[in-house]
Protein backbone atom coordinates (compact mmCIF):
# COMPACT_ATOMS: atom_id res chain seq x y z
CA UNK A 1 0.00 0.00 0.00
CA UNK A 2 3.19 2.13 0.25
CA UNK A 3 5.04 3.58 3.44
CA UNK A 4 2.83 5.62 5.69
CA UNK A 5 2.87 9.03 5.53
CA UNK A 6 2.65 8.95 1.40
CA UNK A 7 -0.11 10.38 0.08
CA UNK A 8 -3.34 9.14 -1.47
CA UNK A 9 -2.81 9.10 -5.45
CA UNK A 10 -6.00 8.24 -7.66
CA UNK A 11 -4.78 4.60 -9.86
CA UNK A 12 -1.73 4.07 -7.87
CA UNK A 13 -1.47 0.58 -5.87
CA UNK A 14 -3.78 1.25 -3.12
CA UNK A 15 -6.48 2.10 -5.46
CA UNK A 16 -5.98 -0.15 -7.35
CA UNK A 17 -5.90 -2.73 -4.72
CA UNK A 18 -9.23 -1.32 -3.18
CA UNK A 19 -11.24 -1.69 -6.64
CA UNK A 20 -9.98 -4.93 -6.52
CA UNK A 21 -11.30 -6.31 -3.62
CA UNK A 22 -14.48 -4.48 -3.60
CA UNK A 23 -15.10 -6.43 -6.89
CA UNK A 24 -14.18 -9.57 -5.60
CA UNK A 25 -15.92 -8.97 -2.12
CA UNK A 26 -19.42 -8.67 -4.28
CA UNK A 27 -18.85 -11.47 -6.01
CA UNK A 28 -17.47 -13.70 -2.97
CA UNK A 29 -20.27 -12.24 -0.79
CA UNK A 30 -22.84 -12.94 -3.31
CA UNK A 31 -21.46 -17.16 -3.78
CA UNK A 32 -21.94 -17.35 -0.65
CA UNK A 33 -25.03 -15.89 0.29
CA UNK A 34 -26.76 -17.93 -2.33
CA UNK A 35 -25.45 -20.79 -0.53
CA UNK A 36 -27.33 -20.18 2.75
CA UNK A 37 -30.70 -21.58 4.06
CA UNK A 38 -33.24 -19.09 3.86
CA UNK A 39 -33.63 -19.16 7.81
CA UNK A 40 -30.06 -18.04 8.27
CA UNK A 41 -30.06 -15.74 5.85
CA UNK A 42 -31.58 -13.16 7.92
CA UNK A 43 -29.02 -13.90 10.74
CA UNK A 44 -26.79 -13.21 8.40
CA UNK A 45 -27.95 -10.06 7.44
CA UNK A 46 -28.56 -8.98 10.73
CA UNK A 47 -24.83 -9.47 11.30
CA UNK A 48 -23.95 -7.62 8.49
CA UNK A 49 -25.86 -4.84 9.69
CA UNK A 50 -24.09 -4.76 12.58
CA UNK A 51 -20.71 -4.82 11.15
CA UNK A 52 -21.68 -1.76 8.95
CA UNK A 53 -22.65 -0.02 11.90
CA UNK A 54 -19.95 -1.54 13.90
CA UNK A 55 -17.48 0.30 11.90
CA UNK A 56 -19.31 3.86 10.98
CA UNK A 57 -20.71 4.93 13.93
CA UNK A 58 -17.33 4.88 15.84
CA UNK A 59 -15.88 6.99 12.88
CA UNK A 60 -18.25 9.46 12.98
CA UNK A 61 -17.94 9.77 16.80
CA UNK A 62 -14.44 10.58 16.11
CA UNK A 63 -15.44 13.30 13.52
CA UNK A 64 -17.42 14.64 15.98
CA UNK A 65 -14.96 15.06 18.50
CA UNK A 66 -14.10 19.07 19.38
CA UNK A 67 -10.53 18.12 18.03
CA UNK A 68 -11.84 16.72 14.92
CA UNK A 69 -14.91 18.61 14.29
CA UNK A 70 -14.75 20.68 11.03
CA UNK A 71 -18.30 21.46 10.17
CA UNK A 72 -17.77 21.55 6.74
CA UNK A 73 -16.42 17.93 6.78
CA UNK A 74 -17.89 16.23 9.92
CA UNK A 75 -21.48 15.94 9.47
CA UNK A 76 -22.99 13.13 7.64
CA UNK A 77 -24.49 14.77 5.18
CA UNK A 78 -23.22 13.88 1.88
CA UNK A 79 -24.85 10.70 0.02
CA UNK A 80 -22.42 8.35 1.14
CA UNK A 81 -22.46 9.21 4.80
CA UNK A 82 -26.88 8.38 4.30
CA UNK A 83 -25.76 5.39 2.15
CA UNK A 84 -24.25 3.14 4.91
CA UNK A 85 -27.23 4.00 7.19
CA UNK A 86 -29.33 2.72 4.70
CA UNK A 87 -27.55 -0.49 4.16
CA UNK A 88 -27.77 -0.85 7.60
CA UNK A 89 -31.37 -0.20 7.63
CA UNK A 90 -32.02 -2.93 4.61
CA UNK A 91 -29.94 -5.37 6.01
CA UNK A 92 -31.70 -5.33 9.58
CA UNK A 93 -35.34 -5.56 7.76
CA UNK A 94 -34.93 -6.72 4.13
CA UNK A 95 -37.62 -3.41 3.04
CA UNK A 96 -38.49 -2.33 -0.24
CA UNK A 97 -37.67 0.90 0.61
CA UNK A 98 -34.03 0.97 2.08
CA UNK A 99 -33.08 -1.67 -0.48
CA UNK A 100 -34.38 0.81 -3.69
CA UNK A 101 -32.31 3.48 -1.69
CA UNK A 102 -29.29 1.26 -1.52
CA UNK A 103 -29.16 -0.54 -4.77
CA UNK A 104 -29.34 2.97 -6.46
CA UNK A 105 -27.31 4.67 -4.58
CA UNK A 106 -24.81 2.17 -4.11
CA UNK A 107 -24.57 1.02 -6.97
CA UNK A 108 -24.74 4.18 -9.49
CA UNK A 109 -23.47 7.06 -6.66
CA UNK A 110 -20.95 5.36 -4.80
CA UNK A 111 -18.82 3.51 -7.51
CA UNK A 112 -18.23 7.10 -9.10
CA UNK A 113 -17.07 8.07 -5.69
CA UNK A 114 -14.37 4.82 -5.96
CA UNK A 115 -14.27 5.59 -9.46
CA UNK A 116 -12.95 9.21 -8.54
CA UNK A 117 -11.74 9.43 -5.33
CA UNK A 118 -12.26 13.31 -3.61
CA UNK A 119 -9.57 11.92 -0.92
CA UNK A 120 -6.87 14.31 0.19
CA UNK A 121 -5.52 12.11 2.76
CA UNK A 122 -2.23 9.84 3.39
CA UNK A 123 -2.45 6.67 2.17
CA UNK A 124 -3.05 3.19 4.51
CA UNK A 125 -2.93 3.21 7.25
CA UNK A 126 -4.38 6.65 7.87
CA UNK A 127 -8.18 6.82 9.48
CA UNK A 128 -9.60 9.05 6.86
CA UNK A 129 -8.10 6.21 4.26
CA UNK A 130 -9.84 3.47 6.26
CA UNK A 131 -12.50 5.48 6.67
CA UNK A 132 -13.21 6.65 3.49
CA UNK A 133 -12.38 3.10 1.75
CA UNK A 134 -14.24 0.96 4.46
CA UNK A 135 -18.10 3.34 3.89
CA UNK A 136 -17.63 2.60 0.64
CA UNK A 137 -16.78 -1.10 0.30
CA UNK A 138 -19.03 -1.58 2.70
CA UNK A 139 -22.12 -0.10 0.73
CA UNK A 140 -21.41 -2.07 -2.20
CA UNK A 141 -21.25 -5.25 -0.92
CA UNK A 142 -24.24 -4.37 1.22
CA UNK A 143 -26.19 -3.54 -2.16
CA UNK A 144 -24.75 -6.55 -4.16
CA UNK A 145 -25.53 -9.08 -1.30
CA UNK A 146 -29.29 -7.87 -0.97
CA UNK A 147 -29.78 -7.69 -5.02
CA UNK A 148 -27.99 -10.68 -5.91
CA UNK A 149 -27.78 -13.45 -2.95
CA UNK A 150 -30.87 -12.13 -1.16
CA UNK A 151 -32.92 -11.48 -3.68
CA UNK A 152 -34.42 -8.23 -3.32
CA UNK A 153 -35.51 -6.16 -6.31
CA UNK A 154 -36.32 -2.75 -7.24
CA UNK A 155 -39.28 -1.77 -9.00
CA UNK A 156 -40.99 1.43 -10.28
CA UNK A 157 -42.34 2.40 -6.94
CA UNK A 158 -38.72 2.04 -5.53
CA UNK A 159 -37.72 4.12 -8.60
CA UNK A 160 -39.63 7.03 -7.45
CA UNK A 161 -39.37 7.10 -4.32
CA UNK A 162 -35.61 7.05 -4.38
CA UNK A 163 -35.82 10.11 -7.34
CA UNK A 164 -37.63 11.56 -4.39
CA UNK A 165 -35.51 11.41 -1.27
CA UNK A 166 -32.43 12.33 -3.42
CA UNK A 167 -34.06 15.34 -4.60
CA UNK A 168 -35.17 16.50 -1.39
CA UNK A 169 -31.80 15.98 0.01
CA UNK A 170 -29.97 17.82 -3.05
CA UNK A 171 -32.46 20.26 -2.48
CA UNK A 172 -31.73 20.55 1.73
CA UNK A 173 -27.83 20.50 0.45
CA UNK A 174 -28.28 23.70 -1.29
CA UNK A 175 -29.80 25.48 1.56
CA UNK A 176 -27.26 24.34 4.00
CA UNK A 177 -24.48 24.89 2.33
CA UNK A 178 -25.67 28.35 1.17
CA UNK A 179 -25.91 29.00 5.07
CA UNK A 180 -23.09 27.60 6.36
CA UNK A 181 -20.25 27.74 4.12
CA UNK A 182 -20.20 24.11 3.16
CA UNK A 183 -20.11 21.76 0.04
CA UNK A 184 -22.15 18.66 1.08
CA UNK A 185 -23.03 16.73 -1.64
CA UNK A 186 -21.15 18.58 -3.90
CA UNK A 187 -24.15 20.34 -5.00
CA UNK A 188 -22.96 24.08 -4.13
CA UNK A 189 -19.20 23.40 -6.41
CA UNK A 190 -18.10 20.60 -8.16
CA UNK A 191 -15.30 19.20 -6.28
CA UNK A 192 -11.22 19.66 -7.20
CA UNK A 193 -10.27 16.07 -8.33
CA UNK A 194 -11.47 15.47 -11.80
CA UNK A 195 -14.51 13.66 -12.11
CA UNK A 196 -17.88 12.98 -14.24
CA UNK A 197 -19.07 16.71 -12.98
CA UNK A 198 -16.71 18.07 -14.86
CA UNK A 199 -18.44 16.52 -18.56
CA UNK A 200 -21.58 18.03 -17.62
CA UNK A 201 -20.74 22.01 -17.56
CA UNK A 202 -20.45 24.56 -14.87
CA UNK A 203 -23.08 26.05 -12.30
CA UNK A 204 -25.74 25.09 -11.83
CA UNK A 205 -26.26 23.12 -15.68
CA UNK A 206 -24.30 20.33 -13.96
CA UNK A 207 -27.14 19.62 -11.37
CA UNK A 208 -29.83 19.39 -14.40
CA UNK A 209 -27.35 17.29 -16.17
CA UNK A 210 -26.47 14.76 -13.20
CA UNK A 211 -30.39 14.97 -12.71
CA UNK A 212 -31.33 14.04 -16.23
CA UNK A 213 -28.72 11.51 -16.37
CA UNK A 214 -28.85 9.95 -13.30
CA UNK A 215 -32.81 9.48 -13.78
CA UNK A 216 -32.28 7.52 -16.88
CA UNK A 217 -29.76 5.39 -15.27
CA UNK A 218 -31.86 4.12 -12.42
CA UNK A 219 -34.74 3.48 -15.07
CA UNK A 220 -32.24 1.56 -16.72
CA UNK A 221 -31.27 -0.18 -13.88
CA UNK A 222 -35.27 -0.84 -12.86
CA UNK A 223 -36.18 -2.12 -16.39
CA UNK A 224 -34.17 -5.38 -16.46
CA UNK A 225 -35.49 -6.44 -13.00
CA UNK A 226 -39.54 -5.26 -13.87
CA UNK A 227 -40.34 -5.68 -17.64
CA UNK A 228 -42.71 -8.51 -18.27
CA UNK A 229 -42.22 -11.86 -20.25
CA UNK A 230 -43.96 -11.60 -23.74
CA UNK A 231 -46.50 -14.80 -23.72
CA UNK A 232 -45.21 -17.49 -25.51
CA UNK A 233 -47.11 -18.54 -28.59
CA UNK A 234 -47.77 -21.99 -29.68
CA UNK A 235 -47.29 -22.33 -33.04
Amino acid sequence: MGPVGDRFEAYGLSHWVLMVLIVAGSVILVVLGRGVHEQALERWCRAFAVVVLGFNVPLLGFRLMPGEWDVAESLPLHLCDLAWMVAAWALWTRQATPHALLYFWGLTLTPQAIITPALDSPDFPHVNFIEFWGQHLLVIWAAAFLTWAVGLRPTWRGYWVSVGVTAAWGSAMLVFNEAAGTNYGFVSSKPENPSLLDLMGGWPTYLAVEVVVGMAAWALLTWPWTRSREPVTAP
